[in-house]
């Protein structure tokens, strides 16, 4: 008969790790007497990370004595306590390759389901004093499980576990863990997952992203960790395109039509993709590397790219020294914001030169292929109307989609701007402004603008009840960061590393701008970007979840430890890679 062993419990706490403190409750010790079980966690426990871990389909978690013993022997390690791997319940029994998602267990007063695997991150690295721990887990699928509470109640050492129902599906939790984390996701199982009712949210939207990317695009990697709706790129590196006409858009944006050297048509992209560009300023500069929206339609065989004049090193190249038949290095079309099939309105919200992603949508959409009947609504910002870029364009586009709407708005409106013709109101787009022209609130939102334009309307449309997976949005620049438990820190533009100059390859940071010669003494790329204070996200520093997998617009990698499940092509995993050659992030 199954038994419970220990009640472990602890509460969050801040540890010093690599520079940084991380605030976590990875460290669980056995409480004596009994404990009362309630829905979100044990009396006395608590997490330190609500996104990853906690809640009730993650109250408790649970890991067994034959891996501990696993463990000992394999790490050849005998210094374990009970709560050495971040569970709140050791016991005696219930091996995961047995155990399935959705059978309930009887402990004492309470009453238990099981809901998901582990998810594992770095935290159990640290406490284990082992950095390799959250992979391990994985490959040797051994993960641990966790519990909801049905039934609150007592419970405490030595318990009896007793099963009282069967999980509907009978996916074992070794079978559920390897189905995300490890290749070959098979599709059949991939139904079954989802069909079982007490696996939890999380982990159905990502078997969800797996089974709609079945099949789509060879190379494209694990839909579950790393969610896109792009193909691999159609070429890799940089390859010279010839700058065919440059047209003027408004008093401050320039449009660059760019066409291969042949002339022959080149692959067409997905609407809301973009190009990095690499300029050569001079023999004596780095090369500098910029991201620019595709802002045409998508299927002409050229590529559209429209840039503002400002203060950048990028936009001043473009608009001082481009001109038509010069050859520019590019990359093949990147990105996942893109315009998703489908017939739920579609609104296209943008400002400013956040029009040009969302400009190449609205062309697909025109286009006489797409849905005739799926309802369009283009919301646009700018200053005014010698501000504002594609006016025209758009309006043409609009006109030719018999279910359109526009709503644009000037918040610094000029003589000569007409109201009703030019734009519809004076001030700044906002959530008001949208409820009160009727834009429908079960749309597609695709967001496209100023970095608070951007959190303002992400925010209120998750406030409107819009979900999240219908809100997609596009950054220009940086990305923010995901680095769970770390204290947050005042914002600091990237650098080169601060104790010394790197003997290595040269690592550029496209989106930063920032490029660094690789220094060794960093382990991975991630650390690397860390030291540079280039935003990075993260979670299992390990190859596991799939978190920091970013661009690799060009160059050579190395891995170690080798992913358990590959990224995507033309990407890496920045948190178990090094550079070979002089590499291009996305990043």
């Amino acid at each position: 008969m199954p038994s419970l062993i220990s009640v472990n419990v602890g509460l969050p706490r801040d540890i010093a790790w690599q520079g940084k403190t991380v605030h976590t409750a990875v460290w669980k010790r056995p409480v004596a007497g009994r404990v009362m079980a309630r829905r979100l966690n044990l009396d006395g426990d608590g997490q330190g990370d609500l996104a990853g871990h906690g809640g009730e389909h993650r109250a408790v978690m649970v890991y067994q004595l034959d891996s501990y013993r696993y463990w000992e022997a394999y790490l050849q390690r005998h210094d374990f306590e009970y709560g050495q791997f971040g569970e709140n319940l050791t016991v005696e029994g219930l091996p995961d390759n047995e155990v399935c998602i959705g059978d309930r267990y009887r402990i004492g007063g309470a009453l238990f389901e099981v809901t998901q695997p582990r998810v594992t991150c770095y935290r159990v690295g640290i406490r284990m004093n082992n950095p390799a721990m959250p992979a391990l887990l994985v490959s040797h699928r051994r993960p641990g499980f966790y519990f909801r509470v049905i039934e609150e109640g007592e419970i405490g050492e030595g318990d009896e576990i007793v099963k009282v129902a069967d999980g509907p599906g009978h996916l074992t939790v070794q079978e559920i863990d390897g189905l995300l984390y490890l290749p070959g996701h098979a599709p059949d199982l991939l139904q079954r997952a989802l069909r079982v009712p007490a696996l939890s949210e999380g982990w159905k939207g990502s078997f969800r992203s797996m089974a709609e990317a079945e099949g789509k695009h060879d190379g494209a990697g694990n839909a579950g960790l790393a969610p896109s709706s792009a193909p691999p790129p159609t070429w890799r590196g940089f390859r010279p395109l010839r700058v065919a006409a440059i047209r003027r858009e408004s008093v401050d944006v320039l449009s660059f039509v760019l066409e291969s050297e042949d002339r022959s048509a080149l692959p067409a992209p997905l609407p809301g993709q973009f190009l990095v560009v690499r300029l050569e300023p001079g023999k004596d500069s780095d090369p500098i590397l910029r991201n620019y929206s595709i802002s045409g339609p998508p299927g002409g065989g050229k590529y559209r790219v429209s840039v503002k004049r400002a203060a950048g090193a990028g936009s001043r190249y473009f608009h001082d020294r481009v001109r038509a038949g010069d050859l520019l290095q590019v990359s093949a079309p990147r990105g996942s914001f893109t315009l998703v099939p489908g017939n739920r309105p579609v609104v296209l919200l943008s400002a400013g030169i956040g029009a040009t992603p969302v400009l190449s949508m609205l062309h697909s959409l025109a286009d006489r292929a797409a849905n005739p009947l799926r309802e369009v609504w283009w919301c646009y910002g700018a200053r005014n109307g010698m501000e504002h870029p594609f006016a025209a364009e758009a309006r043409g586009l609009l006109g030719s989609l018999p279910h359109s709407h526009s709503l644009v708005a000037y918040s610094k409106p000029e003589d000569g701007d007409r109201s009703g013709e030019h734009y519809d109101v004076s001030g700044h787009l906002n959530l008001p402004l949208l409820q009160q022209f009727h834009v429908p609130e079960d749309a597609d939102f695709y967001l496209c603008g100023p970095a608070a334009f951007l959190a303002g309307f992400t925010a209120g449309l998750s406030s409107w009840g819009v979900p999240d997976s219908c809100i997609h949005s596009e950054v220009f620049g940086a990305g923010s960061s995901i680095t769970p438990g770390i204290a947050s820190s005042p914002s600091v533009t990237p650098h080169p590393p601060a104790e010394s100059v790197g003997a290595g390859p040269k690592v550029s940071f496209a989106r930063t701008g920032l490029a660094a010669p690789w220094d060794s003494r960093y382990g991975s790329l991630l650390e690397f970007a860390e030291a540079c204070d280039v935003p990075v996200r993260w979670s299992c520093r390990m190859g596991v979840c799939h978190m920091c997998e970013s661009g690799l617009i060009d160059g050579k990698i190395s891995y170690a430890p080798e992913p358990l499940d590959r990224p995507g092509e033309g990407n890496a995993l920045i948190c178990c890679s090094i550079p070979l050659t002089a590499v291009e992030l996305d990043l």
